[in-house]
């Protein structure tokens, strides 16, 4: 943008809308590397720490030493501004509410980091089990946890996030099948609104996927189901509510459709923010589950992990899940106090991470959910759903499907979804997810969750409000108000720029 242009002002009621000032870039400058603020020679020879003759000792041939470095030489103070506003350029559940639809991006409350940050937690895992006694404790507690918040009988820890506990659960229910002189089952069905790593997860687990449609009112089409299932049908992948946020009301139908073939029922934990506390997927009649603790029970989000996505199975497939788990042993303390041990299941499909999982997510995870209780997991469904239903009200694109749950997908009707995305950024809101689920025209997935408050969803409710009366020409110059202006995400992703000397020479 050039200095004498003039960003379009948003035409809703200031008091409705925030837009970051750090983030705003008027000559699309942006904050420079560290290297860039300075270059200094540093002295890396070494001539003070040799014997006299000007030989350092390195074992290193001349070829591949030097005498210096350049490298930046800066102030405290000017290190701390430099990432301040980096961070400032940058837009998290920090900063602001972040209604991506489906990615339930919860706020992290700060006790959990703390707990995780305690001398006690800092146990390396690769020591005897008499000395990682408190260790294996909460780990089964937290297995006990996320069984009883799930109806599970059994729970693995190991995987290391959402997608491989996905992968985790499809291969017991291989290795369960096989076991039974079953191998011929080579399919699994999945919902066409379901999300994109079930179908990814069980082509990987080496099934042939078959996508199943959904009906006029967004839910599973019985009788599709029942001409798509078969002998060779070896799970159903599903969510409840799904990804439109309406709930399956023929959950249990279903569940007996899939059991009648031989068939197993795989529940994908991404929406169980909604039912916490409420329902229970093993009480609907699902097999096997993975719970996303970033989704549920607000560990991070984001950035790459680490992660967990422990899987939850009912007492038929407890023998198959990953090894070791951790049970009760028989021998007590001399107080009396019970004591923990490792265990390989009888047909276990042996081990998918190091260790336990991704211990500190896992004590976070445990902090949250031992901090709200029964009551406060009760409670944050129900402010999940009020959020979204509240929502959903305030705004004037069109919802075409209901009632829903925690989420609500709305439709951006004549205008590009993407290109109001972009606009939302502008209003200093992150935008909900678009263009998915496909079965609604110019998808707006939407999840404000339970963290945000009235006065949030009213501001969320006017940047919507505000971009749905904007004009065409508007949205597609947008974003103006970022540090970054719109990118060409094809021409990245296909000739991405690895460096930054090749920007500084274009």
């Amino acid at each position: 943008m050039s200095d004498d242009q003039t960003p379009t002002d948003p035409t809703t009621d200031a008091s409705q809308v925030r837009y970051d000032q750090a983030r705003y870039v008027n000559d699309g400058q942006y904050e420079p590397l560290l290297s860039e603020k300075d270059q200094t020679n540093v002295d890396i020879s070494g001539d003070n720490n040799d014997d006299g003759d000007g030989d350092s000792g390195s074992p290193l041939p001349d070829n591949l030493t030097r005498d210096e470095l350049e490298l930046p030489e800066l102030s405290e103070p000017e290190l701390a501004r430099h990432y301040t506003r980096l961070s400032q350029m940058i837009y998290g559940i920090d900063s602001g509410p972040y209604p991506l639809g489906s990615c339930t991006m919860k706020y992290n409350p700060k006790f959990t980091e703390d707990v995780a940050a305690l001398p006690s937690a800092a146990v390396h895992p690769d020591r005897s089990e008499e000395s990682l006694q408190g260790t294996l404790e909460l780990l089964y507690r937290l297995q006990d946890y996320l069984g009883r918040i799930g109806g599970m009988d059994a729970v693995t820890l190991q995987p290391p996030a959402g997608a491989a506990g996905e992968f985790v659960g499809i291969r017991v229910a291989a290795a369960y099948h096989e076991h039974n002189g079953e191998g011929h089952r080579d399919e699994v069905i999945i919902p066409e609104s379901a999300h994109g790593t079930n179908f990814a997860t069980a082509a990987l687990g080496g099934y042939d996927v078959v996508s199943l449609p959904s009906d006029e009112d967004g839910r599973v089409d019985l009788e599709a189901l029942e001409a798509a299932l078969s002998e060779n049908t070896a799970a159903l992948m599903l969510t409840n509510p799904n990804t439109l946020g309406l709930f399956e009301r023929d959950i249990e139908k279903i569940a007996d459709m899939v059991h009648d073939v031989g068939g197993l029922l795989y529940y994908d934990g991404a929406n169980l923010n909604a039912l916490l506390g409420r329902a229970r997927p093993g009480d609907m009649g699902f097999d096997v589950m993975h719970y996303n603790v970033h989704k549920t029970f607000a560990t991070p989000h984001g950035g790459g992990g680490p992660g967990a996505g422990p899987v939850g199975v009912v007492d038929k497939l407890e023998p198959f899940l990953p090894a070791p788990r951790v049970r009760e042993a028989a021998a007590e303390t001399n107080s009396g106090e019970p004591t923990y041990e490792l265990f390989d299941p009888d047909h276990t499909i042996g081990k998918v991470h190091g260790f336990q999982g991704n211990w500190l997510v896992l004590v976070k995870a445990f902090a949250y959910i031992a901090r709200l209780g029964d009551a406060g997991l009760s409670d944050a469904s129900a402010k999940a759903v009020l959020n979204a239903n509240y929502l959903a009200s305030q705004i004037e694109y069109d919802v075409p499907y209901g009632p829903f749950h925690h989420e609500f997908v709305a439709s951006a009707g004549e205008q590009d979804a993407a290109d109001v995305a972009k606009r939302m950024l502008d209003y200093g809101v992150h935008p909900p997810t678009t263009k998915w689920p496909e079965i609604v025209p110019e998808a707006l997935m939407t999840e404000p969750t339970e963290i945000e408050s009235k006065d949030t969803l009213d501001r969320l409710a006017a940047a919507f409000n505000a971009v749905a009366e904007e004009n065409d020409e508007l949205l597609e110059d947008a974003p103006e108000r970022t540090t970054a202006r719109r990118i060409d995400q094809t021409s990245a992703a296909r000739n991405p720029r690895l460096s930054w000397h090749e920007i500084d020479e274009s």
